[in-house]
């Protein structure tokens, strides 16, 4: 059997050893679904996200709102220096109600390497394997882009992406040290004959998180025009924290910020998507990230396999400090406990599992992902 035609403009290549070069040709190529646009009985949906880590004593929103001096001392407060190594896993088993005659995949399940995050290995297994090679390119946003397809019949895929990582701490800063949000929001505007800051592209309005009204007035009182920007950030993700109640299945991949915003509710997802909805609406920019999260298991439980979570959070920028990173559901700034999977405008950017097929039915995969951590000697950190 040929391998699968690769996307327009993302030349094509077998999936390379874990040396290969981070800048090769950068491709925002269609995705499976342009390729396989003449099927008539197709579906396509992103797959469902593993859990999604909340709060854990997720409760009532808190309807005022506590001290601005609370959420800058977030900020302020020391962080450990030690690296932590992780090891994980991530699972994605469909069981199709019948079966699959024709399937494209697209996965964004290669964690990339960030200033603080070195990637040590990478593995992707996928049964049953696909007829040809594994297409890789890079996104318009960096993100390591994985496409692969079946043309023979199946009734069952598991698509299995294993890493090892070692997370050093963000440098630390001062909330008070920012520019004023005055000053950022003019920073991001168009001014001629003056080079704009590749920050711009999150500055603007995405399918999940658009520019709205509602989402301006939900954090307008906290970006006074002088107040230093990650104080008013660190609020805002304070609010979104306390006025949203995170619940399990309460909204799915198509929510958008405003309809999260009157709902009340959601997951980790539509937290993120509503502060990076709000920052928009008020001229900064703010973006997506996903990636992984350590959860720690009650003391004297031992950990479960497969029962940690994919997780979403939102990385703000601000010209001194550059992109500062904030995890709206939990409260606190990003830290060790974070694995950067992909980043981008929305979820809809950074999906980890996409594609097209032709028969299948409507069940949801199956998710599981687990996150180990590791002794540095062991990884090599």
């Amino acid at each position: 059997m040929s391998p699968p035609t690769a996307p327009e403009g993302a030349a094509p290549e077998p999936l390379p050893d874990d040396q290969t070069r981070a800048d090769e040709a950068r491709s925002d190529a269609a995705v499976a679904d342009e390729a396989l646009g003449g099927l008539t009985e197709s579906a396509m949906a992103p797959a469902a996200d593993a859990p999604e880590q909340g709060p854990p004593d997720a409760g009532p929103a808190d309807e005022g709102e506590p001290p601005d001096e609370g959420a800058a001392a977030l900020a302020d407060a020391a962080m450990d220096t030690a690296p932590v190594c992780l090891a994980v896993e991530h699972d994605t088993r469909y069981r199709y109600d019948t079966p699959v005659e024709v399937a494209l995949h697209s996965a964004h399940l290669r964690p990339r390497d960030t200033e603080v995050q070195r990637v040590l290995d990478w593995q992707l297994d996928i049964e049953p394997p696909p007829d040809g090679a594994v297409q890789q390119s890079l996104d318009a946003f960096g993100n390591w882009r994985h496409g692969f397809g079946h043309a023979q019949v199946h009734a069952t895929l598991l698509v299995r992406s294993s890493f090892r990582v070692c997370l050093h701490p963000p440098r630390p800063w001062r909330a008070a040290d920012s520019l004023p949000c005055e000053a950022v929001v003019r920073a991001l505007l168009y001014a001629a004959g003056e080079q704009q800051p590749e920050a711009v592209e999150y500055m603007l309005a995405s399918r999940f998180a658009p520019h709205d009204a509602r989402l301006a007035a939900f954090a307008a009182d906290l970006f006074t025009p002088q107040r230093p920007l990650l104080e008013a950030a660190l609020a805002l993700m304070h609010r979104v924290h306390q006025r949203m109640r995170y619940r399990p299945l309460s909204t799915d991949v198509a929510t958008d910020a405003p309809s999260a915003l009157a709902r009340g509710e959601g997951v980790c997802q539509d937290f993120a998507h509503l502060m990076i909805g709000a920052m928009r609406s008020l001229g900064l920019a703010a973006r997506y990230v996903s990636g992984y999260l350590l959860t720690h298991p009650p003391e004297g439980q031992p950990r479960l396999v497969g029962a940690d979570a994919s997780h979403a959070w939102v990385a703000v920028w601000c010209p001194r400090q550059g992109w500062v990173a904030l995890d709206p559901t939990n409260n606190c700034r990003v830290g060790t406990d974070h694995v950067t999977l992909a980043w981008g405008r929305d979820y809809g950017d950074v999906a980890p599992l996409r594609g097209v097929i032709r028969g299948g039915g409507s069940t949801p995969p199956d998710v599981a992902v687990t996150v180990m951590p590791l002794p540095a000697a062991a990884a090599g950190a």
